[in-house]
């Protein structure tokens, strides 16, 4: 790449888009990279201001900011996305269908922190849908060392950093626990709750039981319905610390591994999740799953449906943005819960 007078440009083949910002008209190439500059070209150019011009000079050391931006992108895509036509040095990656978005922390912190590049994605443990703009990445120069573009191939690591992971028609079974439930005394609201936001991802419940505080009864109701072929349990009740709460012991005994009982969630700390040996989630909800808007329970759910374990090292990491606002009006995920 060489830096020449405009006027002495002609014929010379432009190595980088020229752009022309008019406020409020237009934003855009007047000029793409690869374009054989012309005699009629030199006055255009002048009136986007460029007094002087890069043309191409080959160097097999080197790489365009295009050619490097394709990098990123092979880096950044994983399954069930696609990327757009490069710009500038510029690449979007757009999701091709609904699902959860994982994200490599660890290898993009790596890729972006040598300089001279960079990617910018959404949160991952968030739901995206089919159409919606995942990341971009772009060079900052308009060439860059072919060196270090393979340096950020190491950095990245052999997977995508990124990944979509398509959300599945699920299963689940409600087992609500409360000797005041049980006998009629306050009518079970919570259950409703859970229908409702699994219903969100098309997930349909096909088994209830409603149990009196007997942790044999319990434990043998979950067994039934995991049975029954449920993808997933969800108990309500005995969740907190008082003696008489044993739905954490209760899901033990069944047997299931337990990742974590407690997040570093507001709403949502006396959250429990749990995994049997084939991999299916029985999960012990909070009493504040049935009354807030939003709780550790939205934070678990795409992960959930998608099939994607929670790792306690996942649930620890929701600590930071872990305390809702509870804002008059609430506009999750648009916003910092979880995040």
């Amino acid at each position: 790449m060489k830096k020449v007078r405009t006027e002495d440009a002609v014929g010379q083949v432009l190595c980088h888009d020229i752009t022309q910002i008019i406020r409020g008209v237009t934003k855009g190439p007047v000029f793409r990279k690869g374009h054989i500059i012309q005699p009629e070209d030199i006055p255009v150019l002048l009136s986007v201001g460029k007094e002087q011009i890069y043309i191409w000079e080959n160097n097999e050391n080197m790489l365009h900011e295009n050619d490097a931006a394709a990098i990123l992108r092979d880096i950044c895509l994983g399954s069930h996305m696609h990327g757009s036509e490069p710009k500038e040095g510029k690449i979007e990656l757009i999701a091709d269908c609904d699902g959860l978005l994982t994200v490599n922390t660890a290898g993009l912190k790596r890729v972006n922190s040598l300089g001279e590049m960079m990617i910018a994605c959404r949160h991952g443990g968030f739901t995206v849908h089919a159409g919606d703009h995942l990341a971009g990445t772009r060079i900052i120069p308009l060439v860059i060392e072919k060196e270090k573009m393979q340096r950020a191939r190491e950095a990245a690591g052999k997977e995508p950093l990124l990944q979509v992971v398509p959300f599945e028609k699920r299963t689940f079974g409600v087992v609500t626990t409360g000797s005041e439930v049980f006998h009629g005394r306050i009518k079970d609201t919570f259950t409703d709750v859970i229908e409702g936001k699994l219903k969100e991802f098309g997930a349909t419940m096909i088994a209830h039981d409603i149990l009196d505080d007997d942790p044999q009864a319990i434990t043998a109701a979950i067994t039934a319905m995991l049975d029954k072929g449920v993808d997933m349990v969800f108990c309500t009740g005995g969740m907190s610390v008082d003696p008489d709460d044993q739905t954490p012991l209760v899901i033990k005994n069944t047997g299931a591994r337990i990742v974590t009982y407690g997040a570093p969630v507001l709403p949502g700390a006396m959250f429990l999740v749990a995994y049997m040996a084939d991999g299916r989630p029985v999960i012990g909800l909070p009493g504040c799953v049935m009354y807030a808007k939003r709780t550790v329970f939205d934070l678990a759910l795409p992960s959930l449906i998608a099939g994607v374990p929670l790792t306690q090292e996942q649930i620890a990491a929701w600590g930071e943005g872990g305390y809702c606002l509870n804002c008059p009006v609430c506009t999750f995920p648009q916003c910092s819960f979880g995040r």
